[in-house]
């Protein structure tokens, strides 16, 4: 099977997925309409084998994996889903693998109801770039430098799971969601919050999504703000199976982390946001934990 069978067989797979846009799939490229009134919200991201996902997982957990993890970053900005992108690196021309991968991101896409409009297919190391974009009302994008002193910090979810799992190993004994333990499914099935950011529009100082531990990824909001952050042991939501150093630097959990000033807390309730506060905003930079200076061990790609 060549290149151009496994695209054609992929699209296939996607179904009603791949329509509904002025054009899809099949061209040289998609054509899609921005709706009146709003900013277009990009991101991209490469899932390298081994690094980003076990190799020898099972292709519909690593495809559905892939689309969540990119629309998270949908999420973390307050936008709502519009279209995706999918380039495929293959060693060998594999259809049963092509195939279930597919099944993987349809699904997906189907959760976040998202399109898919295109792609790529080429030999290579196994790696999965994603490249998602989303609809946001002008000026109302979710950024990280809007945190101020006295803001509250609040997590969705819990955290750490996803890093349990890792720990665990074990991750490609699964062939199947219906197989999957709760860390495992943390891992491949994470739940991008979707809802929760397009309600924190006009709410949230400052938003982002927990992919590299809760430490390092609020430091970006610390950062781009030009704050700091105090937080409090026994309020971190530690996810079951997990302990406090994988809530904290784990990564991969894909909930968000925002800021809230202290005015506005008590709105969440009613816009349905479930969210577990864990710290403040405060003027001196750096985060600490429990009154101790603290600094993100999180995922890095380059150390160093």
């Amino acid at each position: 099977m060549n290149e151009f069978q496994l695209i054609d067989m992929m699209v296939a797979e996607l179904g009603d997925v791949a329509r509904g846009v002025v054009l899809g799939p099949g061209d040289d490229g998609a054509v899609t309409q921005v709706p009146e009134g709003c900013e277009l919200v990009s991101s991209i991201d490469a899932l390298l084998a081994d690094v980003h996902f076990p190799s020898a997982a099972a292709p519909w957990l690593v495809g559905y994996r892939a689309i969540m993890v990119s629309v998270s970053d949908l999420a973390a900005m307050g936008a709502e889903p519009g279209f995706v992108l999918v380039a495929l690196n293959l060693p060998q021309a594999l259809e049963t693998w092509a195939r279930e991968f597919a099944k993987g991101i349809a699904e997906a896409a189907k959760k976040a109801a998202i399109k898919i409009v295109g792609g790529n297919v080429s030999a290579g190391p196994l790696c999965i770039t994603v490249s998602v974009h989303g609809y946001v009302p002008t000026s109302q994008a979710l950024t990280r430098s809007g945190a101020q002193p006295g803001d509250a910090v609040f997590v969705t979810g819990s955290l750490g799971a996803a890093a349990a799992a890792v720990c665990e190993g074990g991750l490609v004994d699964f062939r199947s969601a219906e197989e999957l333990s709760g860390p495992a499914r943390r891992y491949f099935m994470p739940e991008a919050r979707l809802q929760a950011g397009l309600a924190l529009r006009g709410i949230a100082s400052g938003a982002i999504d927990i992919s590299d531990g809760l430490l390092q990824d609020l430091s970006h909001i610390c950062v781009a703000s030009g704050v700091g952050a105090q937080l409090a042991t026994v309020d971190v939501p530690v996810a079951d199976g997990a302990n406090l150093d994988q809530a904290l630097n784990g990564g991969d959990d894909y909930e968000l982390c925002f800021t809230v000033p202290a005015q506005l807390v008590d709105h969440l309730p009613a816009l349905g946001v479930a969210a577990t506060q864990i710290g403040l905003v405060v003027t001196k930079s750096g985060i600490e934990l429990d009154g101790e200076p603290v600094s993100g061990a999180g995922y890095r790609h380059f150390q160093g």
